[in-house]
Formats: C-alpha cells, sequence, structure tokens
C-alpha cells in the first residue's frame, strides 16, 4: 500500500506541475482522477481529525450537487485545491529527505545549538530560519532535538528548565518568521492561490519585512524579560566550528532563490509552478553531490538514486498520510466551503465589499490566529475566507496587500495554535503541552506581533 500511495503522488505531482505549466486541462483532469483514490488509502487508519475532516468534505459534496447547478464545476475547483496541495508538498518533501543524509546539515545544526546564552536565541532563530526554508517543519524536528540533546547536558536543574524552553521558542520564533515571505511555505502558496492576481514577487518585500517584525519582536522579548537564575551561571565551553559552518545552507538558499525566479521569468509561470520543479531538481543535485557513508558498499551512482527515489516514494511519503490527509481535505473543505458560502451571504445582506480595506485587512491578521484557536488549520481558514472576500480592485487595494495581511495572520497562527504542526512539535520536545506552548510561552508574544503587524499593514496600505 506504501508503494502504491507514494506512486499515486508522484503522478499527481508530475500532472499538477505540468498543468500549471501550460500543459492543458487535462492534467488537471488527471490530478482531479488521482485525488479521490490517493484519499482512500490515506483514510486507512487515519486519526480521528482525519475521519472528520473527510466527513465534513462529503457532506459539503453532497451539498453542492443538491443547491447548486454547478455543483460538478466547483467539486473541480475543490479536488485541483487538495491536488495542488499534495502535489506541492510532495515536491517540498523531497529536500527535506535529501537533508536527512546531509552532514553539512548536522554539523550546522549542532553549531547553532551551542552558542553561549549572549547570542543563542539570535543564532537559533537565524538557524529556524534557514533551516526552515529548506527542511520545513523538519527544521524543528532537528534543530529541536538537537537544542534539546544539548540542554539536557546542563546539570542545574534551573538552568536547564530555562535553557530549553529559551532555545526551542528561538527555533519556532525563527521558523514561524519565515512563513509571510518564504516563496516555498504553504503560507505564500495557498495565499496566492487563492486571491486572484497575486504573485510572490510582489508581495515578497513588505512580507519580508512582516518576517523582520515577527523574529524582531521574538528576540526583543527574550532579551528583555530575560529570566534572573538564583545564583551565577557557571562558564561555558565554546562552541565547536565555526560560522563557517552555515555557508552550505546560504549558498543553498541562494541557488534555490536564483532558480525560482530564473524559472519563473524563463516559464512565464507562477511563483509556486517554478517552485514545484526547482526544488526536486535541486534535492536531485545535492543528493548527487553528497558522498556515500563510510563503510557502505561503493555502488554506481545510478543504483545509489535509485534506491534514494524507491526509498522516499516507499517509506519517507507515506509516512507523511496524516499530515497529507489532513492538507489535502483542509484545502478542498475550504475551497468547496468558500464557494458554498458566497450565495448564502448574498442573500443575507452581508457585503464586506461596503466595509474599509483597512478593516478587512486587520480583520484577515487577526481572524486567522483566532480560528486557529478552535482547531482551524490556516490552510482551511484562508481557503474559506479567500473566496469570499471582494476583489482587490474593488476593496482599492493591491492583491500583495491583501497578501502581506494573510500571511501575517498566518505567522500568528503557527506560533499560538494548539493544533499547529509548530506547537505540537515543540511542545513533545519540551515536555509541554502544546496548549501550553501556545497560549502560556507564545501567548503575550502573539499578542505583540499581532499588534505590530496590524500597524504594519495599515502603514503599507496607507502609502
Amino acid at each position: 500500500m506504501n508503494a502504491l500511495i507514494g506512486g499515486l503522488l508522484a503522478v499527481l505531482t508530475a500532472a499538477v506541475a505540468v498543468a500549471e505549466w501550460g500543459g492543458g486541462y487535462v492534467f488537471w483532469w488527471t490530478a482531479d482522477a488521482l485525488v479521490l483514490p490517493l484519499l482512500a488509502l490515506l483514510a486507512i487508519g487515519a486519526t480521528r481529525s482525519g475521519k472528520l475532516f473527510l466527513v465534513v468534505g462529503g457532506c459539503l459534496s453532497r451539498a453542492a450537487f443538491g443547491l447548486r447547478a454547478d455543483g460538478l464545476s466547483l467539486l473541480d475547483h475543490a479536488l485541483q485545491s487538495a491536488a495542488f496541495i499534495a502535489a506541492f508538498f510532495t515536491a517540498l518533501a523531497t529536500l527535506r529527505n535529501v537533508s536527512a543524509s546531509s552532514a553539512s546539515i548536522a554539523h550546522a545544526g549542532r553549531f547553532l545549538a551551542q552558542q553561549p546564552p549572549g547570542r543563542r536565541y539570535l543564532a537559533l532563530t537565524l538557524g529556524g530560519q534557514l533551516f526552515g526554508l529548506l527542511l520545513n517543519y523538519g527544521a524543528l524536528v532537528l534543530l529541536g532535538g538537537l537544542a534539546e540533546a544539548n540542554a539536557r547536558t546542563e546539570p542545574d536543574a534551573e538552568i536547564r528548565r530555562h535553557r530549553i524552553r529559551r532555545m526551542l521558542l528561538a527555533i519556532q520564533r525563527g521558523f514561524v518568521a519565515t512563513l509571510p515571505w518564504s516563496p516555498i511555505a504553504f503560507a505564500m502558496a495557498i495565499s496566492t492561490s487563492v486571491i486572484p492576481g497575486a504573485d510572490w514577487a510582489d508581495a515578497a518585500l513588505p512580507c519580508l519585512v512582516s518576517g523582520l517584525i515577527v523574529a524582531g519582536v521574538g528576540w526583543a522579548m527574550d532579551s528583555i524579560f530575560k529570566p534572573k537564575l538564583s545564583r551565577p551561571a557557571p562558564t561555558r565551553r565554546p562552541p565547536e566550528g565555526s560560522w563557517r559552518l552555515i555557508w552550505p545552507l546560504i549558498f543553498l538558499l541562494f541557488v534555490l532563490t536564483v532558480g525560482v525566479i530564473s524559472f519563473q521569468m524563463i516559464g512565464d509561470v507562477r511563483t509556486v509552478a517554478a517552485v514545484m520543479v526547482v526544488v526536486p531538481l535541486l534535492s536531485l543535485a545535492w543528493l548527487i553531490a553528497q558522498k556515500p557513508d563510510p563503510g557502505t558498499d561503493e555502488a554506481s551512482l545510478a543504483t545509489r538514486l535509485i534506491a534514494r527515489v524507491q526509498n522516499y516514494l516507499t517509506l519517507d511519503l507515506p509516512g507523511y498520510r496524516s499530515e497529507l490527509l489532513l492538507l489535502m481535505m483542509a484545502g478542498f473543505i475550504g475551497s468547496l466551503g468558500g464557494k458554498l458560502l458566497l450565495p448564502v451571504m448574498a442573500t443575507s445582506g452581508v457585503d464586506l465589499s461596503v466595509a474599509p480595506a483597512w478593516l478587512l485587512l486587520l480583520g484577515l491578521v487577526w481572524v486567522i490566529p483566532l480560528t486557529g484557536q478552535i482547531g482551524m488549520n490556516p490552510i482551511l481558514s484562508v481557503s474559506l475566507i479567500g473566496p469570499l472576500l471582494p476583489a482587490a480592485a474593488d476593496m482599492g487595494v493591491a492583491p500583495a496587500d491583501i497578501i502581506l495581511a494573510i500571511t501575517a495572520g498566518w505567522a500568528l497562527s503557527g506560533a499560538s495554535s494548539p493544533y499547529t504542526a509548530t506547537t505540537l512539535l515543540i511542545g513533545s520536545m519540551g515536555g509541554v503541552s502544546a496548549e501550553h506552548v501556545g497560549r502560556t510561552w507564545n501567548g503575550a508574544y502573539t499578542l505583540s506581533c499581532g499588534v505590530a503587524l496590524s500597524g504594519w499593514v495599515l502603514v503599507n496600505v496607507a502609502t
């Protein structure tokens, strides 16, 4: 079954990539046709949340056919959303797979985790961003595991407790700071998909400022509210290695950025379409450049590549079956639910186009983290809310202004929602619940970031 899941994902990803590059609607039909059997396989042994999402998706599908004459068209659009999410996830996961066998990644992560207290937060925030851009949520597992292991060597229980919390929060907040602007983050990919006329290139600079705000507020709060120890801290050993260890990461990010921009210009396609091609190609080049582990049998390059591809399709990808099911169904439910709500809002007299643009944008900043508190994935929230918004031109703003507000809210949800992967992972490594991470560790931080990001959204739309 795992091999079948991996095979379906590979074919679906290829179909979506070709469709995004102008291959014709037949490739979208192919991708749509693969979504249902893929969901059926992913549903085997699904969690309670996964089963709930499937039930909700089924009810919405029935409502679409029963209430709307264009129900088939709405269902097709929802299937496209699910297919795109699965393909984007599959493409990005190739980098995570290749990084697992990279010695340079492990060395860089260990060096950052060993930094002294005076610069540890900034180092891990930087690391959270660099690793997050390449490894997505795998960055939290890698850096968090290294930071936790480093902190556990501290014999003083008081220092150990503070260190674990501060190191894990630095990593999480660094990762969350990439969500507003990274071209390979789901925040940007989904937002630009639901807002007509939006693209990463137009929103990159203002969204980068959002990322700096998220990272800067975290550093400021860590510095201002630094815990006071009951006794002086002992002298620390200097970290092993130097800052040159992170240069491979910077080089990879440079190649990724240049590749995405170049492919986008050459193919005249959306940024996400370029990402879906560049990331697997970069992963393949990185894999070819890696040397075999010492002590392993010398095998030809072709043999090693085939083995890694088989491992990726039959073991690695199926290992994300729960995440894939939730992500795909979140996109499906949000897309279909938003379309079904449009006529309901019209008949009820609700007209968002009469609201001031600044009010709608501020609402986006706050409604996404608020819905995250009741279990709504940001993908679900944005896919549901996006179709309900007036066109950017009707609001008197640019599509990039809407993207700025959405991705700001997505970052806040990533820091505060007890149902996101970031808080779940950080909580498990810190020995506390996800609710404790989101509402206690990050409560004041989220509110502070929310105020700062709201101000930035207002300044941006006014200029």
